[in-house]
């Protein structure tokens, strides 16, 4: 008989789980979370965990927890997502804060990305609690401000946490594990020109320098091996400019959104950036560095014999806070963050539970 099997008896039943975990999204979908101003759902987690008489900590909106019988000897597993949203976009036809059930799909901003994934780690969280004698201590953090990348999310409470050995980040990938993750970096961009009268040969317009500037931006592919994937992706997301039809404009701001990978450091993409345009760029703090975990790693060993598939991930996370090996992987679909009426389907709640459950056991017994 394992460690597992003879501490069975202290494990909740799971369909309760599942009904708490539903019943949990619902209450968070209600209070808006905007990165930032999470503390009403903060409260609402804290709550949630003091009704199964789990003590927590917090600081700023980050709630986090450990295991009943926590164990200084033993390496320790972070379970971490975030409760933090964007706010809804202009082409909802739902009210995006009322939680309702049709077809099998619990609507809601926040509902994919990533309410699913956090309530599902918490009530993972929640049949492990009470085990004794677990070969790792469990460590839950409910983490702010990742929609922004913001200082007072995951990564001002880092230096706070227990040593961690491993991570698994709980945002939406259909239950696959992202095993490498790319960087992420915003650039504010100013071009500079000289304002003059529109009927006149007079000026010098800054949005056609900024056109050229984003030309490039467009179009540049930064160099590797034949085949790979492109390292750096750059998108203009925004850009704003003049003040009435006949003024020539003096200035143009665009915004850059910058997705790379270990191949190209920040410093070397931003140099290149500087040889190639006119516009003089500012560099927004909190940049997100490129994540990866070795295939060899114990929790993705674990994953690849439950049929899970691996990947590399897109889009950012909290990943690019954290300095241990580190999985990204939750129940909900990544394409449907962030847009209009955005849902999850009850039954990926439930598969995310047992998925997390049976991922954690399959590194449990290799380690017992």
């Amino acid at each position: 008989m394992n460690i597992l099997d003879k501490t069975i008896a202290s494990h909740p039943d799971l369909n309760i789980l599942y009904n708490e975990s539903i019943n949990l999204l619902a209450t968070l979908i209600s209070i808006p979370s905007f990165s930032g101003a999470e503390d009403k759902t903060a409260d609402e987690i804290e709550s949630h965990l003091a009704k199964h008489q789990i003590n927590t900590k917090r600081k700023q909106n980050n709630v986090w927890c450990y295991n009943k019988y926590f164990d200084q000897q033993k390496p320790t597993i972070l379970l971490n997502s975030h409760h933090d949203t964007v706010k809804p976009n202009e082409q909802y036809t739902r009210n995006p804060f009322a939680a309702v059930v049709y077809d099998d799909k619990l609507y809601g901003l926040g509902s994919n990305d990533a309410g699913a994934s956090l309530v599902s780690l918490i009530s993972t969280f929640i049949y492990f609690y009470a085990v004794e004698d677990l070969p790792f201590n469990i460590c839950l953090a409910a983490t702010a401000e990742e929609e922004t990348s913001g200082g007072n999310g995951i990564k001002c409470i880092l230096e706070e946490l227990k040593p961690i050995c491993f991570a698994i980040v709980g945002e939406p990938t259909n239950m696959q594990m992202a095993i490498a993750e790319k960087g992420s970096m915003v650039i504010d961009c100013t071009a500079k020109g000289r304002s003059g009268h529109a009927a006149r040969e007079e000026g010098d317009n800054a949005i056609y320098k900024a056109i050229r500037d984003i030309a490039w931006f467009s179009s540049y592919h930064f160099p590797i091996e034949d085949g790979a994937p492109q390292p750096v992706k750059m998108t203009v997301t925004q850009i704003d400019a003049g003040m009435q039809h006949n003024i020539v404009p003096g200035c143009c701001h665009f915004t850059v959104d910058i997705r790379f990978d270990h191949n190209y450091t920040s410093r070397e993409i931003l140099n290149t950036i500087i040889n190639h345009t006119v516009s003089s760029f500012n560099v927004r703090p909190n940049i997100l560095h490129p994540s990866n975990i070795d295939l060899s790693h114990p929790i993705v060993v674990a994953g690849l014999g439950l049929g899970r598939k691996t990947y590399l991930s897109p889009t950012s996370s909290d990943q690019g806070w954290l300095d241990m090996p580190s999985v990204k992987m939750g129940p909900g679909e990544s394409a449907r963050s962030h847009t209009a009426d955005e849902f999850v389907y009850i039954e990926e709640i439930e598969e995310g539970i047992t998925m997390y459950i049976r991922l954690l056991e399959s590194v449990f017994k290799h380690r017992a």
